[in-house]
C-alpha cells in the first residue's frame, strides 16, 4: 500500500476503531457465558489449599502470566508454568494441594495435548479455558469455560487480539469473585503493593509526614512578631494557636496576614487570637494521608492541623505529598 496514494488519517482511525469494536464484541459474548459453569470452577479455586497453577502457550501463555500477577496482587497464591517447559522439568512445581488452570484458544495445541494426561496423573484439578467445547482439553478438564469465538481484531483474522482479550477479562474476573470471597480489603492490598503511589496512598499516614516537622505553634496571647517567627521556622506557611492544655484553638495561615496587611497600619498591639481562624481544616494523627489529600484538595488548603485526639500534634503540607509521590 502506498500511504502517500490514500487517506493516512482515514486508515488509522478507522483500523483502530474496528479493532476496539470487535475486541468490545468479544467482552459482549463473554459475559453471556458467565454462568453456573463459571460459578463451579470459582467454587473449586475457593476450596483448594494450595495455590493456582496456570499454563498455557504462546500467546496464551503471556495471558497467564498477566492473570497470574492478578491473582498474587488480590490474595490467590499463584504461579505461572510454560507449557512448553511443564513437559520438560517444570511440571515438579505442581503439588498435591494445587489447582492448574490451563488457558488455550484452539484447546488442540501439540505442547496442551501431551500436558493434559500429565497434569491428570498428578491428581490435582484441571481446569480448561478455550473456544473449543470439543477439544482434548475441553473434554479432559475437570472444568471448562468456555470463551465465545470471535473474529480478530487484525484484517487476516489471524493475530490474537479478540480471543486475548477476552482471556484477560476472564481472569479479572476470576480475580476479583476470588477477592470478595476472600474478604480482601484495602489494608490487603497495600500489604502486597507497597511500591510506588499506589502502594503509599494505601498505608502512608499522617504520622509519617508530621512528625518530620516542628510544631510550629503561638499562645492566643503572643504578638504578631512573635507568630511570623514561628511561621517562619515552621516552614509551613502557617502556626497553629494553641492554648494552655495543648488543646487547639485557631490557626494563622500567610493568607491570614496578607489581608491583615491590607486592612491594617498599626500592629504594634495585634496579638495571635485577634489574626487566627478559629474553624481550622484538622486531621487525626493516624489517618491515612491520601485522606489528608482529600481534605485538602476538597478544602482549597495547603496545609491541615493534625490532632492526636483533641491535643495539637503537628502539620501537614501538601508539599509533602507531593514530594513522596502520593499526589
Amino acid at each position: 500500500m502506498n500511504l502517500l496514494d490514500t487517506d493516512f488519517n482515514s486508515i488509522v482511525l478507522t483500523s483502530a476503531k474496528n479493532c476496539i469494536e470487535q475486541e468490545t464484541n468479544a467482552l459482549i459474548s463473554l459475559k453471556e457465558c458467565i454462568n453456573d459453569q463459571f460459578v463451579k470452577v470459582v467454587k473449586l479455586i475457593f476450596s483448594i489449599k494450595g495455590r493456582v497453577v496456570i499454563t498455557g502457550i504462546g500467546k496464551s501463555a503471556i495471558v497467564g502470566q498477566k492473570i497470574v500477577a492478578t491473582l498474587n496482587s488480590t490474595g490467590t497464591p499463584s504461579l505461572f508454568m510454560h507449557a512448553a517447559d511443564a513437559i520438560h522439568g517444570d511440571l515438579g512445581m505442581v503439588q498435591n494441594e494445587d489447582v492448574v488452570i490451563c488457558i488455550s484458544k484452539s484447546g488442540e495445541t501439540p505442547e496442551i495435548k501431551v500436558l493434559i494426561p500429565l497434569i491428570k496423573m498428578r491428581k490435582v484439578p484441571l481446569i480448561g479455558i478455550s473456544s473449543n467445547n470439543s477439544s482434548a482439553l475441553a473434554v479432559q478438564s475437570d472444568e471448562h469455560i468456555f470463551i465465545p469465538h470471535e473474529k480478530e481484531a487484525d484484517p487476516n483474522n489471524l493475530a490474537p487480539t479478540s480471543s486475548t482479550t477476552a482471556q484477560m477479562a476472564l481472569g479479572d474476573a476470576l480475580a476479583v469473585c476470588l477477592l470478595q470471597l476472600n474478604g480482601f480489603s484495602s489494608a490487603n492490598f497495600a500489604e502486597f503493593h507497597p511500591g510506588g503511589a499506589l502502594g503509599k496512598q494505601l498505608y502512608l499516614d499522617v504520622a509519617y509526614f508530621s512528625t518530620r516537622h516542628s510544631k510550629p505553634y503561638v499562645k492566643p496571647n503572643e504578638s504578631l512578631q512573635k507568630v511570623l517567627l514561628s511561621m517562619s521556622s515552621g516552614r509551613m506557611g502557617a502556626t497553629a494557636v494553641v492554648g494552655d492544655d495543648e488543646q487547639l484553638l485557631g490557626i494563622i495561615t500567610d493568607g491570614d496576614i496578607r489581608r491583615l496587611m491590607e486592612n491594617r497600619t498599626d500592629f504594634r498591639q495585634i496579638t495571635a487570637a485577634q489574626i487566627m481562624s478559629c474553624t481550622p481544616k484538622t486531621i487525626q494523627i493516624r489517618e491515612l494521608a491520601a485522606s489528608a489529600l482529600k481534605i485538602m484538595r476538597e478544602s482549597s488548603v495547603s496545609q491541615l492541623i493534625v490532632l492526636d485526639h483533641t491535643a495539637y500534634s503537628g502539620m501537614i503540607h501538601i508539599h509533602d505529598l507531593i514530594k513522596e509521590g502520593i499526589l
